[in-house]
């Protein structure tokens, strides 16, 4: 192992977990301290590999395959630290950090993933467990050794010469464009405000006149302003009388990163794609989807097209009829001009009120952001015995992150939850979970430190902040994974909590949605803000019968921008034009022209900042499969919290990260794999 300067050994000092909840000092260092910490922590990591790589003893499970787990331990925490910090408090420091740091950690990768010395140990090890000549192998060493071998062939272990030096400049050009791409969606999202005169609200409830006036001041400018924040602009296109505010709003959104200029997305996407297509042909695949789903539940292409075009199918039928019945509203209210996009959410807003008298202003007074968060926690008390306590004294990286500590039934410290609710222009749009510290089982074990990243509207002065429905589900969508990151048992780092299947990864965080409507939460929690009073349960019956209201829209906009990822990268040749291919998709597909893919490809980010959903964004769709099916386990036991079902779920799912093949776990807990069956039923599409 290599030395480490005690200069830079006391910059990485300044991350340590000094704080009352196991949090570093953040007001102890900035941007300038990352680079150097990051170069020796890579040193570091090389030395420990090269120990590996070079060790003269045979190689074995635990002079290899652990060891590799063991290592780049300082690299890994601060590493954590620094995208947590570049997502959710970025600065032009910090994100200068990021563009010069993502080919470098992408080239260290590929110096490890290539190293051939260190693969043929791993591979050693691997003909020697199939060989069955380690019968000391629990399942889950089999699992991370199997994990393991995969990880190195797929990162490029078996290339030889001229090949595999040129997969090392594409990862690293990747990663480049990858930071690029967020880099220029959030340029456009901070820099686009749209000041509103007193004229403009009309007609807006109080609720979002304080959000926008809360916007305003945050960019210093007084009175009013939209911005292109998802928890202002939705509610604005679905409430704003306004046609020419809507329109001019919409356009806006969905040209982020399709501007001319410095933060133009569309060159970005178009040398990503293709250095995909290459990478794929290098490491022996017809197309960049081919080689994507190959480590995922649904192995080929041919399988998620089948999925989506079933259900855009049936979605699609769903839109044209509604799309109709929407239009007529709009000429019968007297707007006469042609319906478009833009017109939707406001239109179905107001068939929604008139069809099932849900009205989402008033709604929103019973789901108040400090009751959903009680109710989040609530519903893990209930199913697994977890309790959360506020530590106000400790500090994440802005005053609005809240931190929890986790106990177990027993009453044992068992994680950390950070929370991190609102807007605001040095975050990254959308709402994520992730990790600070991930559990092991080695030396005792290591406890979790996860957090919640969200994006909801921030109220002006004291009022209090509240939730659409949707944005009830974000929370516990997002805080479903944090549960699949707190609650996970596995001995090794890389297996534990939610590195696994990307199409498997989505069931915890899915499933978790579905406690927010049972009676017993909605009655405990969805209290009017300020009489405290219960949600009435005309209301709440109402809100279960237009649970699949407009899911035609919801589908027909998400599976549009499923179809669309899965076709830009299922050919061998990259499209030289995306945004020509995008359209050319669309409308092969029939794409109502009353409404937009979800994500179009310029700020598509789950499929270009980086490729975690990229050939994947189907995911969300093949785990509401799973999801819908599991819920319906409790609604077989008669009881949203049925005990035995809840146990079977925590071991199997929750907290078992990747230590078993994602279809076993699912059968495990729920006996069977699912079909599509529960999922149409959930979205109104049933026969």
């Amino acid at each position: 192992m290599t030395t480490v300067p005690a200069a830079i050994e006391a910059r990485d000092d300044r991350f340590a977990a000094v704080g009352p909840a196991g949090l570093p000092d953040f007001a102890a260092f900035g941007a300038q301290d990352f680079p150097p910490a990051f170069a020796a922590a890579m040193d570091e990591h090389l030395a420990e590999i090269d120990a590996i790589a070079d060790n003269p003893q045979a190689a074995t499970f635990e002079n290899t395959i652990e060891a590799l787990e063991r290592a780049g331990s300082r690299l890994g925490r601060i590493a954590r630290l620094f995208f947590a910090i570049a997502g959710a408090e970025t600065s032009e420091a910090i994100q200068a950090v990021e563009r010069d740091l993502s080919p470098l950690l992408s080239r260290h990768g590929s110096k490890i993933s290539m190293n051939a010395g260190l693969f043929a140990r791993v591979d050693a090890v691997a003909k020697a467990a199939a060989a069955g000549d380690l019968p000391h192998l629990t399942a889950e060493d089999r699992r991370l050794l199997e994990r393991t071998q995969t990880g190195f062939v797929r990162g490029g272990a078996r290339l030889v010469g001229a090949d595999r030096e040129r997969l090392a400049e594409i990862n690293a050009r990747l990663s480049t464009l990858g930071t690029e791409f967020a880099q220029n969606i959030q340029a456009d999202e901070r820099d686009f405000v749209l000041p509103l005169a007193e004229a403009d609200l009309e007609g807006l409830p109080e609720f979002l006149r304080s959000s926008l006036a809360e916007a305003a001041a945050e960019r210093g400018r007084p009175g009013h302003a939209l911005t292109l924040s998802r928890s202002l602009v939705v509610p604005f296109l679905t409430l704003s009388p306004r046609r020419d505010l809507r329109e001019k709003a919409f356009a806006a959104w969905i040209a982020r990163g399709e501007n001319e200029g410095a933060h133009d997305n569309r060159p970005v996407l178009t040398e990503i794609l293709a250095l995909r297509a290459e990478k794929a042909k290098l490491l022996g695949y017809p197309s960049f989807a081919h080689y994507k789903l190959d480590d995922t539940m649904a192995k080929r292409p041919e399988t998620v097209r089948a999925l989506l075009t079933d259900v855009w199918t049936r979605a699609r039928e769903r839109v044209l009829a509604d799309a109709e019945k929407l239009s007529a509203l709009a000429q019968a209210a007297g707007d006469a001009a042609p319906f478009k996009p833009s017109d939707w959410r406001y239109y179905a807003e107001k068939r929604r009120h008139g069809e099932f008298s849900v009205d989402e202003t008033a709604l929103k007074s019973y789901f108040p952001l400090e009751r959903m968060i009680e109710a989040a926690f609530d519903v893990a008390g209930r199913l697994f015995g977890l309790s959360f306590e506020a530590i106000p004294e400790a500090r994440a990286w802005h005053p609005d992150a809240r931190v929890w500590r986790v106990r177990d039934a027993r009453g044992q410290e068992t994680g950390i939850f950070v929370g991190d609710y609102f807007a605001r222009p040095s975050k990254r749009s959308g709402a994520w979970m992730s990790a600070l510290r991930v559990q092991d089982g080695l030396d005792g074990g290591t406890n979790p430190i996860v957090y919640n990243v969200c994006n909801f509207a921030k109220p002006a002065g004291e009022a209090p902040a509240l939730l659409s429905i949707d944005d009830a589900r974000t929370l516990f969508h997002e805080f479903g994974h944090a549960l699949h990151g707190l609650l996970s048992k596995v001995k090794w780092p890389s297996l534990a909590g939610t590195a696994v299947s990307r199409d498997f990864v989505e069931l915890p965080s899915q499933l978790y949605e579905h406690w927010l409507m049972v009676p017993q939460i909605l009655s405990a929690h969805a209290r009017h803000v300020e009489t405290g009073e219960a949600l009435p349960q005309a209301l709440a019956d109402k809100l279960k019968a237009a649970r699949s209201f407009d899911s035609g829209f919801d589908t027909v906009e998400f599976t549009a921008s499923a179809l669309v990822d899965l076709a830009l990268h299922e050919t061998g040749e990259a499209p030289k034009d995306p945004l020509a291919r995008e359209a050319q998709i669309l409308s092969a597909l029939g794409m109502p022209r009353e409404i937009v893919m979800r994500h179009r490809a310029p700020h598509f980010a789950h499929i270009f900042a980086g490729d975690g959903y990229s050939a994947g964004y189907y995911s969300y769709l093949w785990s509401e499969v799973l999801d819908a099916d599991a819920f319906e386990a409790f609604g077989e036991a008669g009881d949203p919290f049925d005990r035995a079902t809840a146990d079977r779920l925590l071991t199997h799912v929750y907290a078992a990260g990747d230590s078993r093949d994602p279809a076993d776990l699912y059968r495990a807990f729920r006996g069977r794999m699912p079909t599509p069956d529960a999922l149409l039923r959930k979205r109104g599409f049933a026969a």
